[in-house]
């Protein structure tokens, strides 16, 4: 039952069969005889499931789980063909090669199968339900933004300056930094073109600032770097409870996966995650805390004052993925929506931080 398994076309198409081979590849041994499915989620490059399993008998729900979530390639051409050009890569190697070595919360993997020539994968991945999705558009608390960063703080410390990277996350060739440099310099004046007037005057400087000089941004300071989710925002967290009451994060889709400073993650999320005035009001308590965070995974020879610093570096992340998303993806009415917000977010956090000042250094 095992050696045959394969990416599918639709969802439609995995069967009680295809889950029960996919689990045991996980060393599960019970036997699922039905399965049904509902959409979840909102991922703009692939499509994600939540598969409710049925069993025959007790005896053949041993050791299984009641449901799972499968993540595979879009039924939208465009966000497929946008995927398939290395995203899809990304998050297998994140799961199948990365999560054991670091410490951030994110689903268990059962099973992994692909990218094949058609961009077909499958992931089939713990259900965290009942934690839910953050919502991008509305922004979280100021205890939900602490968890966050403390978590990625776990993806962060464990691998920090780790020279053996390279072997799973590989740093971009000098020819592939230049082109992904050209593409962010061409999609945000396609982001600005698109979107007229909804881009505030203000933000359009900072946007046209920070285009010419991304392949710059993009190689300083590699003397810090650790691996990089790429789009550590709230609509790729799952908030729940824990045990003491307290919120707990996990961290998905891994498409974005990177070789950085650590600090990307750390602006993108509270660039971009925290209504302005919040982030005003605690970015430096939490930016502590992320700090606090890695010294307890052993990090040394940084201070806080660099990981401020690295904070409002990393600010320009939000800008390189809005534009590269929003000009690159299948358009939708929250999708736009979602898009203005993170600009809009980014850019005031670069004008407060003044970190147009850091390009110059």
């Amino acid at each position: 039952m095992t050696s045959h398994l394969q990416p599918v076309e639709h969802i439609d198409d995995i069967s009680a069969n295809w889950i029960t081979a996919a689990l045991r590849r996980d060393g599960l041994s019970g036997v699922v005889s039905e399965v049904s499915s509902k959409p979840i989620g909102t991922g703009q490059m692939a499509d994600s499931f939540r598969i409710n399993l049925g069993f025959a008998s007790v005896d053949a729900s041993h050791d299984m789980p009641q449901s799972v979530v499968v993540k595979m390639q879009a039924e939208d051409e465009l966000s497929r063909q946008a995927g398939a050009g290395g995203a899809y890569s990304s998050e297998m190697r994140f799961y199948t090669e990365l999560a054991s070595t670091v410490s951030i919360r994110t689903p268990h993997c059962y099973f992994a199968i692909g990218p094949d020539d058609e961009g077909r994968f499958a992931l089939v991945l713990e259900d965290m339900a009942p934690a839910e999705q953050g919502d991008q558009l509305l922004g979280c608390d100021f205890e939900s933004a602490r968890s966050a960063v403390i978590n990625l703080a776990g993806l962060h410390g464990p691998r920090w300056c780790d020279p053996t990277l390279v072997d799973v996350v590989p740093y971009r060739s000098a020819e592939e930094t230049a082109f992904l440099a050209s593409v962010v310099a061409e999609s945000t004046a396609g982001f600005i073109a698109h979107y007229g007037d909804r881009v505030d005057a203000e933000d359009v400087l900072v946007l046209q600032a920070f285009a010419p000089k991304c392949g710059k941004w993009l190689v300083d300071n590699r003397d810090r770097f650790a691996p990089v989710h790429g789009d550590y925002r709230l609509d790729n967290l799952l908030f729940g409870k824990s045990d003491d009451g307290g919120v707990e994060v996990s961290a998905v889709d891994w498409q974005t996966l990177d070789l950085g400073l650590p600090g990307r993650d750390l602006g993108y999320f509270l660039g971009n995650s925290l209504l302005p005035g919040d982030r005003r009001a605690s970015e430096k308590e939490l930016v502590s805390a992320y700090y606090n965070a890695l010294l307890g995974h052993g990090v040394e020879d940084y201070s806080l004052e660099q990981c401020f610093d690295d904070y409002r570096y990393g600010q320009f992340q939000g800008l390189m993925i809005t534009v590269l998303a929003a000009v690159g993806l299948a358009h939708t009415e929250r999708g736009d929506d979602m898009f203005m917000a993170m600009s809009s977010r980014a850019c005031e956090a670069i004008r407060d931080l003044d970190s147009l000042a850091l390009l110059e250094r």
